[in-house]
């Protein structure tokens, strides 16, 4: 006999509260890191059995709830697909701090932990649901991502409406200082 502590895996939370066989409310992250480990273990272990309950009936079949949780993980990995594509066509900024000089944003062919062959320049990214905006490296010259064949100009991806140019900074810098 067992007992499901999947959402406590997830969430950290091991009190009987956070004890219970269901893991509605989790974050893609979370929802992630249950698919890592199931992975791991259906790689690296021989099943014994199912435990019965939210997620598989008297018989070993799977519930809804199963075939629900499949479904927000399959979002989850759909979601985290697109965040590396986006990563990779707007690798975020090196930045720097001090009192004295203020923050420096400045692009290079490795910042962001993305190899590339181009550097690029720095510019505020606004994304849909975030507040704020983030740092990133955006190719200045070429067509735009995805579009290797476009009659566009030779803008790369400056054009991009989620983009914004950082204020006092000339438009093809490698780097943009902000006064503190």
């Amino acid at each position: 006999a067992g007992r499901d502590a999947t959402r406590a895996f997830a969430s950290g939370d091991f009190t009987p509260a956070g004890l219970v066989d269901t893991v509605s409310g989790l974050s893609p992250a979370q929802l992630l890191s249950i698919h890592r480990w199931l992975s791991f273990y259906s790689d690296n272990y021989e099943p014994v059995g199912k435990l019965v309950g939210r997620f598989y009936d008297e018989n070993g079949a799977p519930t809804e709830a199963l075939r629900e949780v499949e479904a927000a993980i399959e979002e989850a990995l759909k979601f985290q697909a697109e965040s590396e594509q986006r990563k990779q066509q707007f690798p975020p900024c090196n930045s720097e701090w001090s009192s004295a000089t203020g923050t420096r944003f400045w692009c290079s062919r490795q910042s962001g932990g993305v190899p590339r062959a181009w550097a690029g320049v720095p510019r505020k990214l606004f994304s849909p649901g975030r507040r704020g905006s983030s740092c990133v490296c955006v190719r200045s010259t070429g067509p735009p991502w995805g579009q290797p064949h476009s009659q566009h100009s030779d803008t790369g991806d400056l054009d991009d409406p989620q983009l914004q140019q950082y204020e006092g900074c000339p438009p093809l810098a490698e780097q943009c200082v902000l006064p503190p």
